[in-house]
């Protein structure tokens, strides 16, 4: 997991103080353990928004546009919705599979944690769905791994928007919205 953070520090410092969670209660609500990188990327950078379009989502966000809980809630809620009407992507054909949101873009896309059954989260992988359509997109790297390839240009994504990464690197930690 350092190797990432490593990554993700040369792109862009920390903002300098550390965030602090009560992940058991927020891991309740959600009901599953979250990844130990985004624990770590939320206690040193905080949910923010890098390059001007994706925003990583917090729990207890000071934005509460951006607050991990919430979103978990709604998504979970709309998708079940919109599974009567669309196809389900192939990774959420098997029982019990989920998507959990750990990340928003400007335009709309959301990026997920794929959850398959019993899988433990150091092993879940991102998703991304498009804004506003049915397409789907699975890369096999965990959320900071994704986060720091995609700020390199190393991952491409089809469904982001073709202006991100920005040539010089920035982050925002939000703030009350």
């Amino acid at each position: 997991m350092t190797d990432v953070f490593d990554r993700l520090l040369a792109i862009v410092p920390a903002p300098g103080e550390t965030r602090t969670q009560s992940w058991d209660e927020v891991e309740r609500t959600i009901g599953v353990a979250l990844p130990c990188d985004y624990k770590e990327l939320v206690r040193v950078y905080g949910g923010g928004n890098w390059d001007d379009y994706l925003h990583v989502l917090e729990p207890g966000c000071p934005n509460d546009d951006y607050d991990l809980v919430a979103w978990a809630r709604n998504q979970a809620e709309d998708l079940e919705g919109l599974w009567e009407f669309e196809r389900k992507p192939v990774e959420l054909e098997a029982e019990g599979a989920r998507v959990i949101p750990w990340a928003v873009t400007d335009n709309g896309e959301c990026l997920y944690w794929l959850v398959p059954p019993g899988a433990p989260p150091e092993g879940w992988t991102v998703m991304v769905n498009e804004a506003r359509g049915g397409r789907w997109e699975h890369f096999s790297v965990s959320c900071t791994r994704f986060l720091a390839a995609a700020l390199e240009g190393e991952l491409r994504s089809g469904v982001l928007s073709s202006s991100f990464p920005l040539a010089t690197h920035t982050f925002r930690r939000h703030r009350t919205g």
